[in-house]
This record gives structure tokens, C-alpha cells and sequence, in this order.
């Protein structure tokens, strides 16, 4: 196996390998060197014996006396962008494109053959570490941010936040479900249908809201369930988002085309190109939709303010187009239409819900912005709250104003703005619903060029992924392989498939992540390792366990029997009695600095409810595909991303160890002692 020199000062533990200190001669994190190279050697206040495996290595922060800690007497050295110029003038800087095998794997586990079938047996052990194991928001503030070798530059305000909120949400969605659900289940009532998605949604966004404020960093939901919920939920949250990231481009991108072509009076698929000699469903090539994303990636490469302004741009196009729909089409609305308002009855209104929910997609991807935001506190609230307050006002309107230019029953599932004015003598505004929805699909993959690109970049700091995709680019300052990684994926799919079986999969991993968000606020209100006592911890947990499974109760009446009342009378007042017993059972743990989530614990639980009574909607199909894909995902992690992150965890990738944690995290932790004072006093208060 490749083993690295060190330098001890400390005597080698009974059972530790590994003490810690913070001297370092200089070589980049992720490679490797031989001990006869001392040039280039990284060195450390550590023994090692790492000649055989690292397996039973325990967490060097916990185990590493303070000496340990104390940097070398005549160390100056530090990562050269966070030196303040004190070693950066001796150390070659490294070029940001490097291809070698260390760079992608510099983890001990993946050293040689040997090293990899060792750490395969030790894996029942590895597991039940990385099960147990938690980050800090100190380490994802600090540790993680620092593999990235360089900053992120940050140069965004609520402006643009609220203009990417704008820009990732309002797409096609609006001009292609609202037809088809008004037409199939909601009727006039398709209104209603996106008032109750909308506060769903929004119940999303607080929680959001407050991590982002709280851990501004580039990771979003991965971040925030790997301090709450640990590894293992973090990595399932990991796989999810790149899958939606890879597989929603490619298909946004295929759509675009298709409107590209109605905007031209050519069919969906007359900008293809034809391959007979591929199988079915995947001899349309679509170099278009190829070409988009790479146009969108490298303006996301390039610079993330000007990827703002040209959003900024973009969206407002987009708004003036929905403001031409909702007055040209209240000109020539009829309130008759409305009648009958609700045909199908309630069931049908959150049919359409579940189904209109999905026009709300990529908010989340405005959290991932905090670490470039210049004041995250203000910005993002600001930016994220606001964004989706006005859109959801603006999809009610819409709603409406198509609902009362035609009857139901007369809507075009397809095109059903366009053939609305049409049937009033408005035929050219055809053109300008052609050209909004194009343009909406055009930001929607601009921000999430942004987004997906700063997720994929803080799971490779953890090294779920290699961590050659966590590196930060010296001149633009933005994740250039990150954003390449994603486009190239998205780009080889949208050329040959749309995927069109994976469209449920994608409504169902969202959800599933909204739903453990939720999940994850309330652990980190009402838990704090060392300050919430072990019966707390207890009774916490069978709460939650309470409310998860009354809400997968109450989606299962709905899809199996919604017009049957007596499960409802059960589970509901179950999900209550969890939420209730949340407030009046255990003490609230934790404060938020600067802005929370109100009505803590009740608006997250009822996220937890609304998130999985959505998911139930979607069919069983979505259901199989969804743990199919989850099994694909879990065995990369056995064999691969497991035993990456256990070796970072417990120090053996070198420097890039989260070795400055400790003091930030007993900072930390005495913030989060007296915090709790506060919070327990406005729970008594009733303010919380």
C-alpha cells in the first residue's frame, strides 16, 4: 500500500495509529508519496504504521491529545489559499487540471488491491461507524470547504436570489400541467390544486430557509441531513440529487427542443435526427438538446454573478410573457366556465396537487447558493421566501385565468394555453406561449447548470465522489469540473432518450428528500449530542417514528380508498398526538441564530405529512422504480463511497482531515448550550 512519512512527536497509542498535528510540507491533499521523497512529503504530528489496513482506526479528533493539536515549533506552513501568504511563495501551485488515479481516489482503502479487499471485510465494522458517525456545522463550514483548494466567490445578493428563485421554478411546467390536470381530475378547481401544492412547497422552503442561514454552504440538503441524520441518510440524499440532476437536464433539454420546433410550426420531433439502426425509444437523436447544455454549463463554468444577470434578463422576459397570458386572458375570461367548479370532488383537487406540486421544483437549488451569497442571513430569506411567495401567486392566476377562458371539458391537455386563445380569435399568442415556455426552460437549466453543479461539488468534498469534482477554480472562482461532470452525463442521455420512465422516479426521490428535511429539522431542534439526555433522545425518536407512520398511513387510505373515512379517524389524530407530544415531551434543544421556522414543531411535521401523502399519489410504478434505483445506489456505496468517507473520517487522507474542527466544535457547542437556554425559555413562552 502507498504509506506517507510523518513526523512523530507523540508516542504511538495502545490502539490508535494515528495522532494528529498540524504541520504540513506541503503536497496536495489528494495524492499520495513515498517516504524517500521528503521534498514533497506531507508531514504530520503522527505515528502510523500504515503499511497494513486502516481499518480499525478510531476518529483521530476524538483520540488525538491537545499537544497533538499545537502546530510544529517552527511550522509556518498552511493550504496555500488560507495561509495569508506565509508558505504559498515556496509551494509549487498545483495546475486545477490533474487526471491522475490519486486524484480520484487518494483514500488509503483504494491504495492497491490488497488495501481494497481489507477494507471489503472490515465493512460490517466500517458501516456501523458511518451509521452512527455526524458531521458539525463547523466542519462543513470549514474542513469540507477547504478541498475545494479554493473559494467560491461571493458576489450574490437577494436580487439575485429572488431572480434564480424565478428562474429554477418557473419553467414549462406551469403552460403543460395546468391543462392537463384541469382537464383530467381538478377542473376549475385546478386553482385550489396549486393553493395546496404552493403551501406544501412552502413548508419546504422553510426548512430550507433555515439551514441555509444557518450552514451556508454549497452542499444544500446533503450538508444538512450529514449534520443531522448522519452519512448514511446523507448519501441516499447524495444519489438522489445527482440522479434528478442528471436525468431532469436531459429531459428539460429534450423539451426545449420540442418547443423550439412548435415555435416554428414544426412537429415535436422534427428537429431530431432519425437513427433506424437504434432500438426503439432511443433513435431520436437530439444534438439541440445537446447543444443547449453545453451553452447553459459553460456560462455556469464561467462565472456565477454574469450567469446572474443573464438569468436576471431571461426571467423577466418570462414574467412580461405571464403577465401577457393573465391580462389578455382575463380580457376574454367567462365566469360561466367555472361551473361546475369542482367535478370530481375533493379527491380530484389533490390528485392534481400531487401531480401540479412538481411546477414548484428547484427551489432547492437556491440553497446551494449560500456559500456565494455575500450576507446569508438576510439574502436568503429574502431571496428564497420571497421568490416562491410571488410564484405561487402567480400560478394560482394562471390557473384561473385559463379556467375561465374555456370550459373544462374543452381544454387541450397538451397546449392548453395556446388553444385557449385561439378559441377566442388570438392565434399568434400561440407563439408567445411557444416563446415564454422556451424561455422558461432555458433558465431552468441556466440556475440549474448553478445548483446541481455546487451539490455534486460538496458530496465530492466528502468524498462520496471523488474528490477531483470538489475543486474550485483559481480564476472564475466556481466548480468548473463539478458543472462538467453533471452537463456531460445530462448531455449523453438527452441525445439518445428522454427517459421518460424515469419522469416518476424524479417526483418521488424529491419528496422523499422534502420529507426528510423536514425530518431533519426537528432532530436538530430537539437534539444536541451531549446536551439532550438519552431518555429525551428516546422519546424523540418514537415520536418521529409516530408521525412518519401515521403520514404513510394517511397516504395509503388515500391511494388505496380516499371516499373511506375510518382510517383517517385513526391516523390523524396519531399524527397529532406525535407533533403534540414533540412540544410537550421533550425539550427543545436548540435555537436558531438568526431565522427559524415558526411554529416549530408543528409546520415541519405537517411538511413530513403533506410530503408523503404526495408521494402516495404518484402510483406504485414510481414506488419500484424509486427502490430499484435506491439498490443500484446502496451498492455503490458498500463497495466504494463507505469506505472512502470512513478514511476521511478517521484521518487518513492527510490534511484535508477535519483537523482545525475540534476548537470550532467546542465553540460550537457552547453556542448550541446556551442557545438551548434561550429556545427552552420561548418554548414556555409560547414564542417558539
Amino acid at each position: 500500500m502507498t504509506s506517507r512519512s510523518y513526523r512523530a512527536t507523540n508516542p504511538p497509542h495502545s490502539h490508535i495509529h494515528m495522532q494528529q498535528r498540524h504541520t504540513v510540507t506541503r503536497r496536495h491533499p489528494h495524492a499520495h508519496t513515498h517516504s524517500s521523497s521528503p521534498a514533497t512529503t506531507t508531514s504530520y504530528s503522527t505515528t502510523s504504521t500504515r503499511s497494513g489496513t486502516v481499518g480499525g482506526a478510531s476518529d483521530v479528533r476524538r483520540a488525538a491529545p491537545a499537544a497533538a493539536m499545537e502546530p510544529a515549533e517552527n511550522d509556518t506552513s498552511s493550504p496555500p489559499e488560507y495561509g495569508a501568504g506565509k508558505a504559498a511563495a515556496t509551494v509549487p501551485a498545483r495546475s486545477y487540471w490533474r487526471w491522475r488515479r490519486d486524484d480520484f481516489f487518494p483514500e488509503p482503502s483504494f491504495a492497491s488491491w490488497g488495501a481494497y479487499r481489507r477494507a471489503l471485510r472490515e465493512t460490517p465494522a466500517r458501516l456501523r461507524d458511518r451509521l452512527a458517525g455526524r458531521s458539525t456545522d463547523a466542519a462543513e463550514l470549514g474542513a469540507l470547504r477547504r478541498r475545494s483548494e479554493h473559494e467560491m466567490r461571493r458576489c450574490l445578493t437577494w436580487w439575485d436570489l429572488t431572480w434564480f428563485g424565478f428562474g429554477s421554478v418557473i419553467g414549462a411546467g406551469i403552460f403543460v400541467l395546468t391543462g392537463q390536470e384541469a382537464r383530467d381530475h381538478a377542473g376549475p378547481a385546478i386553482v385550489l390544486s396549486y393553493v395546496a401544492s404552493g403551501l406544501s412547497a412552502m413548508l419546504s422552503v422553510f426548512c430550507y430557509t433555515e439551514f441555509a442561514v444557518e450552514i451556508p454552504v454549497a452542499g444544500g440538503s446533503f450538508a444538512y441531513l450529514r449534520v443531522e441524520l448522519g452519512d448514511a441518510a446523507a448519501f441516499v440524499a447524495a444519489a438522489n440529487l445527482i440522479l434528478e440532476s442528471v436525468i431532469g437536464t436531459a429531459a428539460v433539454a429534450r423539451s426545449w427542443t420540442s418547443y423550439l420546433a412548435s415555435l416554428v410550426n414544426r412537429p415535436a420531433s422534427a428537429l431530431r435526427i432519425h437513427a433506424p439502426g437504434l432500438a426503439g425509444g432511443y433513435d431520436e437523436l437530439d444534438p439541440i438538446a445537446v447543444l443547449v447544455i453545453a451553452v447553459t454549463a459553460t456560462l455556469a463554468m464561467l462565472t456565477a454573478k454574469g450567469t446572474s444577470r443573464v438569468n436576471w434578463v431571461a426571467s423577466a422576459v418570462h414574467v412580461l410573457v405571464i403577465a401577457f397570458v393573465i391580462v389578455a386572458g382575463f380580457a376574454h375570461a367567462d365566469a360561466a366556465n367555472l361551473r361546475p367548479f369542482m367535478p370530481q370532488g375533493v379527491p380530484g383537487v389533490f390528485r392534481a396537487a400531487a401531480i401540479v406540486y412538481f411546477a414548484y421544483g428547484g427551489f432547492d437549488n437556491i440553497a446551494t447558493m449560500a456559500e456565494e451569497t455575500r450576507n446569508p442571513s438576510r439574502d436568503i430569506p429574502l431571496g428564497l421566501l420571497g421568490s416562491m411567495t410571488a410564484i405561487t401567486a402567480i400560478y394560482c392566476v394562471m390557473a384561473l385565468v385559463l379556467s375561465m377562458m374555456q370550459p373544462y371539458t374543452a381544454i387541450d391537455r397538451s397546449a392548453a394555453y395556446s388553444v385557449a386563445f385561439a378559441s377566442v380569435g388570438m392565434r399568434w399568442a400561440q407563439y408567445v406561449v411557444a416563446l415564454g415556455a422556451l424561455k422558461g426552460m432555458t433558465t431552468v437549466l441556466l440556475v440549474g447548470a448553478l445548483g446541481q453543479a455546487r451539490y455534486t461539488t460538496h458530496i465530492a468534498r466528502s468524498h462520496i465522489i471523488p474528490p477531483v469534482f470538489a475543486l474550485v477554480h483559481p480564476r472564475t472562482g466556481t466548480p468548473v469540473h463539478a458543472t462538467a461532470l453533471i452537463a456531460v452525463c445530462s448531455a449523453c442521455i438527452a441525445l439518445f432518450s428522454s427517459l421518460d420512465v424515469l419522469a416518476s422516479l424524479l417526483s418521488v426521490s424529491t419528496l422523499f428528500i422534502f420529507m426528510m428535511m423536514a425530518t431533519a429539522l426537528l432532530v436538530r431542534r430537539y437534539y444536541v449530542r451531549g446536551v439532550t439526555s438519552r431518555t429525551h433522545a428516546l422519546r424523540l425518536t418514537a415520536l418521529l417514528l409516530l408521525i412518519i407512520a401515521s403520514s404513510i398511513g394517511i397516504a395509503a387510505c388515500w391511494g388505496t380508498s380516499p371516499e373511506r373515512w375510518q382510517g383517517y379517524v385513526v391516523l390523524v389524530p396519531a399524527w397529532a398526538a406525535g407533533t403534540l407530544g414533540i412540544q410537550l415531551l421533550v425539550p427543545a434543544a436548540r435555537a436558531p441564530k438568526v431565522w427559524g421556522v415558526p411554529l416549530v414543531p408543528w409546520l415541519p411535521s405537517l411538511s413530513i405529512a403533506t410530503n408523503l401523502f404526495l408521494m402516495g399519489s404518484l402510483g406504485k410504478d414510481a414506488f419500484i422504480r424509486f427502490g430499484v434505483c435506491t439498490a443500484v445506489m446502496l451498492v455503490y456505496y458498500v463497495l466504494v463511497g463507505l469506505h472512502a468517507t470512513y478514511d476521511v473520517a478517521h484521518g487518513a487522507c492527510g490534511w484535508e482531515e477535519e483537523d482545525d474542527g475540534d476548537a470550532a466544535a467546542a465553540d460550537e457547542d457552547k453556542k448550541v448550550v446556551a442557545a438551548a437556554d434561550v429556545e427552552k425559555a420561548d418554548a414556555a413562552g409560547g414564542t417558539r
